[in-house]
């Protein structure tokens, strides 16, 4: 869960916190434990009478812009490791690298191919979850807000630039070719004439 500073509306501003967090850890967890424990006694069910009295809640600073979101989308738009950091597979054992998130070193471990398989299924999430939510602003129903948020901080955004066309060679010659024409494969496939049909591209 990432959560950024807000804006106010009214005086359409944006609020900067004087920390490196928006809540106290330890305020959130004895919330978040009042809370869960009442939902529970409504639904009827008993606590566990063994339950601790104070919860821990993983609440940190994540990094500011870029930075933060570089460090997420490695976990959240890639897979859980590349093809390239597995280094071998042989006698029944996965041999991979990977960087010390502490040290930043490159280290190597090598696990039997079960054990390798269990670490990576524990990543794959349960049907009906999704990896990211977007709420707030991010919302595609808050384009209004999002609109104000980047007046009040003065977000420029660049145009982008036209994706060039893919370009298509001669099977015999090699050179390249315009396209001068797209034709559905509908009306080629009911296209009574020949075969070949009318030439699509032909060489620069």
């Amino acid at each position: 869960m990432v959560v950024p500073s807000g804006v106010d509306r009214k005086q359409s501003v944006w609020k900067r916190t004087r920390y490196q967090y928006l809540f106290n850890e330890f305020a959130l967890a004895t919330v978040f434990r009042g809370k869960f424990l009442h939902e529970v006694a409504a639904l009827g069910l008993q606590s566990p009478t063994s339950a601790p009295k104070e919860w821990v809640v993983d609440c940190r600073h994540a990094g500011r812009g870029n930075s933060a979101l570089e460090y997420l989308s490695r976990y959240l738009y890639r897979g859980v490791i590349r093809e390239s950091n597995i280094l071998f597979d042989r006698n029944g054992r996965v041999t991979f690298q990977y960087v010390d998130g502490e040290t930043g070193d490159i280290r190597t471990e090598s696990l039997r191919g079960a054990d390798f398989l269990w670490r990576v299924i524990q990543h794959v999430l349960p049907r009906g979850f999704h990896r990211v939510r977007d709420y707030g602003f991010l919302h595609h129903n808050a384009r209004k807000t999002l609109r104000l948020i980047q007046l009040i901080l003065q977000v420029v955004l660049k145009p982008e630039e036209p994706r060039e066309r893919p370009v298509f060679c001669c099977s015999t010659c090699g050179g390249k070719m315009n396209v001068i024409g797209i034709y559905p494969a509908q009306r080629i496939a009911h296209n009574s004439g020949p075969a070949h049909g009318p030439p699509a591209a032909m060489p620069a």
